[in-house]
């Protein structure tokens, strides 16, 4: 469960918004002013009468100040999630309807893939068009499992592939780890009924990448090794391409074992040698090439505490160009968490700020956003309290 601001700090939120002096809301409740400030410093909890006395004088409801868990974000693991499960589970289109052509399946599958990579109301825009698109597609699969028409099949389990890689993506983000090994399953299964070995590869990718999200880093990195020996020997283009995106998912996993080592060392040897072979890319989403190597480079150097080495390399590096607004959106946050561990607060709340910018329903579903949050109104000086203010509400702390 996602972090959120404890008794004390929700009332000197409210006190200050309200712009109530510490001494003059103490003396109206009938305690001391040193005694509030034990309570909001969180060295006091208070009873449940001085409770009912601090809500009522600044004028908000006692839930306001008790209620310590997370506000359901809109969109976040609920009626979103559940349409996209319903569509999962098979609601959709009966099973004599004509299917969509597989052309304009991929059209539409293509078309979401865009929006989910470049909106910065991806999760919004992914709610209004896959519930739908998951069905269309999950019927196409239906009708033509058993086809004769071996081209159409093909195409038609490609874009029921690309379409599971997606809601990978998106399930995970969406905090539902369950539903993203499922769709990442389904993504494999889909690939090899297809006969595609890239998209075998690039199904292995996602499936490794559910891994790391649930703490399985072992198999993680023994699913992209997998992928890397049934690609073959190392060769252009697409290929190529796929084999380092896969050694960027054992690099995390070492990195997330502390291997830090093999971790610098795999990504020398392996992957930057493939990723200059390559140049920028983004196949099968991937977002492969040279930049997101460094952007790793990064993330190792954070992982191991090695901040200054991790904003050295970070000031070197330019993602305006990347096609990933989720790519970008990692990095900074990375960035932004170097200096929470310097703790150069002013460094941090202007990173959060651009982020709320660039992203603001990732930033609302990022727990490690939310964490550094708690941080900075635990110390941030009183010159940037309004800021701070604006992120714990932003992202649904009180």
């Amino acid at each position: 469960m996602a972090v959120t601001l404890p008794i004390g700090e929700r009332i000197r939120y409210w006190r200050e918004r309200k712009q109530r002096k510490q001494a003059a809301v103490a003396g109206l409740c009938g305690i001391t002013e040193e005694y509030l400030s034990q309570i909001e410093r969180g060295l006091k909890i208070p009873s449940l009468p001085v409770l009912h006395a601090l809500a009522a004088e600044l004028g908000v409801p006692v839930s306001a100040l008790l209620d310590e868990h997370p506000r359901e974000l809109p969109g976040k693991n609920g009626i979103i999630a559940q349409d996209v499960t319903r569509a999962l589970m098979g609601y959709g289109p009966p099973r004599s309807s004509l299917p969509i052509a597989s052309t304009m399946l991929r059209e539409r599958v293509e078309s979401a893939w865009r929006t989910w990579q470049t909106s910065p109301t991806r999760f919004t825009d992914a709610a209004a068009v896959l519930p739908e698109l998951i069905a269309d597609v999950e019927h196409a699969v239906r009708v033509h499992r058993t086809s004769t028409d071996s081209a159409s099949r093909r195409e038609i389990f490609r874009a029921a592939a690309d379409l599971y890689f997606l809601l990978r993506s998106y399930c995970r983000r969406a905090g539902r780890v369950d539903l993203s090994l499922m769709v990442a399953d389904r993504g494999l299964r889909a690939a090899e009924d297809a006969d595609d070995p890239i998209r075998i590869a690039a199904a292995q990718w996602n499936l490794g990448h559910v891994l790391l999200a649930d703490g399985e880093h072992e198999g993680a990195e023994q699913i992209a090794c997998l992928g890397i020996e049934q690609l073959g020997p190392p060769q252009a283009g697409e290929a190529t391409a796929l084999a380092g995106a896969l050694e960027l998912v054992a690099v995390v996993a070492d990195a997330r074992r502390k291997k830090w080592r093999n971790a610098r060392e795999r990504l020398r040897d392996k992957a930057t040698p493939r990723a200059r072979q390559v140049g920028e890319g983004n196949f099968m989403w991937t977002v492969f090439g040279p930049t997101n190597v460094e952007l790793h480079s990064v993330s190792i150097e954070m992982e191991a505490g090695e901040t200054t080495e991790a904003l050295r390399v970070a000031d070197q590096i330019d993602t305006s160009h990347l096609p990933s607004l989720e790519r970008r959106f990692t990095f900074l946050l990375e960035v932004a968490r170097c200096y929470d561990l310097r703790r150069e607060d002013a460094a941090v709340l202007v990173h959060l700020l651009d982020l709320l910018q660039l992203a603001p329903e990732d930033l609302a579903r990022s727990d490690l956003a939310q964490d550094m949050v708690i941080r900075l109104r635990r110390r941030i000086r009183p010159t940037y309290r309004r800021q701070v203010d604006v992120l714990t509400e932003r992202l649904g702390l009180l």
